[in-house]
């Protein structure tokens, strides 16, 4: 699996939605259940995904499906 499709399953199973959704106006609480608690989720499973641990700036950052992409960078994750 390619980072990218890792990156997208991430977001799929995090908040259940199809793969179209994850255009550059994904962004946080633009589906219930990307709200903080989902966020969290979603760093962790990012985290666990690349074998990372994300800086607090960053994960608070993280508002968008695009931005993710810029952050991951951080960590020699390339998307």
């Amino acid at each position: 699996m390619t980072n990218k499709e890792t990156y997208d399953k991430v977001f799929m199973d995090c908040f259940s939605v199809p793969q179209d959704a994850l255009t550059a106006q994904f962004v946080y609480q633009c589906v219930p259940a990307w709200d903080s608690v989902g966020h969290m989720g979603m760093i962790a499973a990012l985290e666990e995904a690349f074998n990372i641990m994300m800086e607090t700036e960053d994960i608070i950052e993280f508002g968008s499906y695009t931005i993710g992409i810029d952050k991951l960078k951080n960590y020699g994750v390339e998307i």
